[in-house]
């Protein structure tokens, strides 16, 4: 499917576009933002974007009022189709938070229950009960996801509430022709809806791609052809950045061995998650890594590890923001988008990632593995590829058994030599594709 070849781009639209934070019902096409940037996404080798949530919600865009609709701050329904339709002119695949497990208190059904109570046909779409009151003193009690009663829990074992998500689904991919959906806190989301999304989208639109968010917890109860073509890979999140601020590389390749190692125990061996550096929940990696000048390193580490890689807007150029300042503050408005060394970097590690079978199925072996040096290999049969980096302040001359003489190096086109050793300039990463 398309999506094990994609390099991922993330936005969260509402900051991005420099949306107000409430929603005040004033209608404006900050959307269309998004088709000035086309470029700088074609240029770091975007092949797919996914969007934070777009439809209408009371404010941060996870409480949605009208699953139908585009939010007011953003535009119309002719602006995003406007925008999904210059993405896909560009080569470019649209996935679009899909958040089913809440609604806001603005959702139009349950403000019908606010009015009509008892008498509302949609009482029965929610966790609720008339026996006790809420904190907003509605008269009534009801289940707010992880006790946030902003956010109010939908009964996804309604048959209604169902009907209507895949209505609203099949609203989307016809209407605005995205490719997918990434579904928020999926680990939440009862198993027989998400089998019914899968089996619906499955039959909508050919190579429909669903991704789960999933903090943590068993991995491989919806990752299969009933469920979830994939999910966020926060297993290996941490080890990411924290193996270069602890000088210990065998934080996330125990990470990534224990789900991709070639033992038929692993727990994802063969699949496709998202790689991430960071995100919209998060802290920025340029804002948690101890040392910037490790940033090139960590998204070599990104793009080669078994996955698909995501690179979150203003990230690519190292934009700093840390959780402690607020969600807003992560996701940041920019006027424009900015080029540096680290999108050079990112640019050739989209190329050498999307042209690659061994970076896109390979399995994965380590050869070389110290606390500030790893050389690992993925390998698809037809495809050979080694994964070289040295986080040290100083070179670093590893020995081992190449299989070979001589490799290309992806990122400088160079020429490597296996002879007498294969030195590492300090801080530095290298990919081999390994002559036959």
């Amino acid at each position: 499917m398309w999506f094990e070849e994609a390099v991922f781009y993330q936005i969260y639209p509402l900051g991005f576009c420099g949306a107000p934070f409430e929603n005040d019902g004033k209608p404006k096409s900050r959307i269309l933002k998004v088709l000035d940037w086309i470029p700088h996404m074609k240029k770091l080798g975007i092949n797919a974007i996914y969007f934070s949530p777009v439809f209408e919600s009371d404010t941060h865009g996870y409480n949605t009022r009208d699953y139908g609709l585009i939010d007011t701050r953003l535009g119309t329904n002719k602006d995003f189709q406007k925008v999904v339709k210059a993405l896909h002119n560009e080569g470019i695949k649209v996935v679009l938070d899909g958040v089913f497990n809440h609604v806001g208190r603005g959702f139009w059904a349950f403000k019908d229950v606010q009015e009509k109570r008892w008498d509302s046909p949609y009482k029965d779409w929610f966790h609720l009960s008339f026996d006790g009151n809420s904190n907003y003193n509605d008269g009534f009690w009801y289940e707010g996801w992880e006790g946030n009663y902003d956010l109010v829990k939908l009964n996804l074992r309604n048959p209604a509430v169902i009907d209507h998500i895949l209505d609203k689904v099949n609203y989307w991919i016809d209407f605005f022709d995205i490719d997918g959906l990434r579904l928020d806190v999926a680990y939440c989301l009862d198993h027989e809806f998400l089998r019914r999304l899968r089996e619906f989208t499955d039959s909508k639109k050919n190579e429909f791609f669903l991704l789960g968010e999933v903090l943590h917890g068993e991995y491989g109860r919806m990752l299969n052809d009933m469920h979830l073509h994939s999910l966020t890979n926060y297993q290996c999140y941490k080890g990411i950045y924290s193996s270069f601020n602890s000088s210990n590389m065998f934080e996330i390749m125990h990470s990534l061995m224990r789900l991709f190692g070639p033992e038929d125990w692993t727990v994802c061996r063969g699949a496709h998650l998202l790689s991430f550096a960071d995100n919209h929940d998060v802290t920025r990696i340029a804002s948690i890594l101890n040392d910037e000048s490790l940033l090139p390193l960590v998204y070599t580490l990104v793009f080669t590890m078994p996955g698909i890689p995501c690179v979150y807007y203003g990230s690519e150029w190292g934009a700093k923001a840390r959780k402690e300042e607020g969600d807003p503050a992560l996701r940041a408005c920019f006027d424009k988008p900015e080029w540096n060394y680290l999108c050079d970097h990112i640019a050739k590690l989209s190329e050498a990632k999307k042209n690659s079978r061994a970076l896109n199925y390979g399995g994965l072996r380590i050869v070389v593995l110290t606390n500030k040096q790893v050389i690992f290999e993925r390998n698809s049969g037809d495809e050979k590829i080694m994964v070289a980096i040295n986080m040290d302040d100083n070179p670093y001359t590893a020995h081992f058994d190449a299989g070979c003489g001589q490799a290309r190096e992806l990122i400088s086109g160079n020429i490597h030599d296996f002879g007498g050793g294969s030195t590492l300039q300090p801080k530095s990463s290298e990919i081999w594709l390994m002559e036959r």
